[in-house]
């Protein structure tokens, strides 16, 4: 694993970056200086709303690469590099159907905000962890004034128990995600993580051997084929585990810190060469 060849760092956020209080480190915010120094950019991927990302990462907002909603929007600064959408008659087709699925809660994922019609206490209390700017609305299906990443489903009984086998059908016409235990995405069948991350190779001119990527689940598949040094966390799904190249320690444990200090000690020892 020669990593002096890297040049490029990409990180989901759940289960993968956020520790297990739901927050990055202090060290992490150590590390990025250090990149930052050897002139590695750093991108933030995860299914949540963009305003959540930089929320999480407030003090180096303006200075990352931000993919958010699953790759539906990438972010640098206040430039909007890419957006990938989903039709609203679509949108509400597929929430008319969600809308039969019992223990199904639906989150509407506009470029605006986020919209809600659940009055589910237990529900809207773990959904504002990952929205930080929404809407409760009466009636998902009467908001047509936004443009719409993806419909996401959360599931206390679990998504691939509960959800996803109630819309394995439609997967030819839209990408259906299990992204996380509890939580179900629907969006464009161009939108995911990988896609966004190839044009931002494109972008900076940064190949895939070039690029460290870390993950933990399902919606992380695409990111993880797209990069040669690719970290399942020890607390990935089975799929991740698989298609990575490398593993790392869990998110509790730091386990995207401990690859990122022998990524920082390499380049420095090839600095002072």
């Amino acid at each position: 694993m020669d990593l002096s060849q890297v040049k490029l760092v990409i990180s989901d956020m759940d289960g993968t970056l956020l520790n297990h209080k739901d927050q990055v480190s202090d060290r992490f915010f150590e590390l990025f200086k250090e990149l930052q120094a050897h002139d590695i950019p750093f991108v933030a991927a995860s299914g949540r709303q963009y305003y959540s990302i930089v929320s999480k990462l407030a003090p180096i907002k303006d200075d990352i690469f931000v993919i958010a909603e699953n790759g539906g929007i990438t972010v640098k600064g206040k430039e909007v590099l890419d957006t990938c959408t989903i039709d609203t008659e679509t949108v509400h087709k597929l929430i008319r159907r969600m809308r039969d699925i019992e223990d199904a809660h639906i989150v509407l994922c506009g470029r605006e905000q986020a919209y809600v019609e659940s009055n589910h206490d237990e529900f809207l209390e773990i959904f504002k962890e990952y929205y930080t700017k929404y809407k409760n609305v009466e009636d998902l299906t009467a908001i047509t004034e936004d443009s719409f990443f993806k419909i996401a489903v959360y599931s206390f009984g679990g998504s691939e128990e509960t959800t996803y086998p109630q819309v394995r059908d439609i997967e030819e016409e839209v990408k259906v995600k299990v992204s996380g235990e509890n939580w179900l995405d629907i969006s464009h069948l161009d939108t995911d993580k990988g896609r966004a991350l190839k044009l931002l190779q494109q972008k900076l001119n940064i190949s895939k051997e070039e690029t460290m990527a870390f993950g933990d689940y399902n919606n992380d598949l695409e990111m993880i084929e797209q990069a040669a040094f690719s970290f399942a966390m020890q607390n990935a799904h089975p799929n991740i585990s698989k298609a990575a190249a490398y593993s790392t320690k869990s998110n509790v444990e730091n386990g995207v810190e401990h690859i990122l200090e022998q990524l920082v000690a390499i380049k420095k020892q090839l600095h002072t060469k």
